[in-house]
């Protein structure tokens, strides 16, 4: 029995008509999506660089926000896991999702700690 696979991402707004052109078309949603992050990493905008949200620049976390935002469709389409029964997808997306929270405020905590030994402490800026 073959298995027909979804010709459609963003949960439906865009449809396609053939697998081929899907693929087209979410090569051409990253490839945009990587401009921006390259743009963004090039232009460094000061409004981002100076403002900071929970300990750090908003551009960094625009940067992990983009890279997780590609990491889940090149597993939703290319990894096909759209097409998997949803305790699968769940298990395969949303563990490192928290494990990159996880990590994220494991590192925010660290810097913030190694910091404010720098600063407060007796060891000196020597690097």
């Amino acid at each position: 029995m073959a298995h027909e696979h979804k010709l459609e991402i963003f949960r439906g707004l865009l449809k396609f008509k053939s697998n081929t052109q899907k693929i087209w078309g979410v090569l051409i949603f990253l490839t945009l999506v990587t401009i921006v992050e390259v743009g963004l990493g090039i232009a460094k905008p000061a409004a981002l660089t100076h403002s900071h949200f929970l300990g750090m620049k908003v551009l960094n976390w625009i940067f992990i926000i983009l890279t997780l935002v590609k990491a889940y469709y090149i597993a939703w389409d290319f990894m096909h896991l759209r097409d998997e029964k949803s305790s699968l997808r769940r298990a395969i997306v949303w563990t490192p999702i928290f494990l990159v929270a996880y990590l994220i405020f494991i590192l925010l905590f660290e810097a913030d700690y190694i910091y404010h030994v720098y600063t407060d402490g007796f060891v000196k800026w020597n690097f």
